[in-house]
């Protein structure tokens, strides 16, 4: 069963309150169980991490800043 756009915007909205923050601590802690590597391999993993997050959630935000698509025009 496919999301309605008012359920999507809700999803995405506690996605990113909720899920982000917590991925970002999640994330930082990871990296700190390791020895620091050099500034170009620890930007390299910040910026897959960055990328990682999303990809379950696109179907959640893809279409999500247009204007309802279920809405009727009067």
């Amino acid at each position: 069963m496919a999301l309605s756009y008012k359920a999507r915007r809700r999803w995405a909205l506690v996605i990113l309150l909720v899920g982000l923050p917590l991925y970002i601590v999640v994330a930082l802690n990871l990296v700190a169980l390791f020895d620091r590597p050099s500034i170009l391999v620890e930007l390299a993993i910040y910026v897959g991490l960055g990328v990682v997050w999303a990809i379950p959630f696109k179907f959640v935000f893809k279409g999500i800043g247009q204007a309802d698509p279920e809405a009727r025009d009067d």
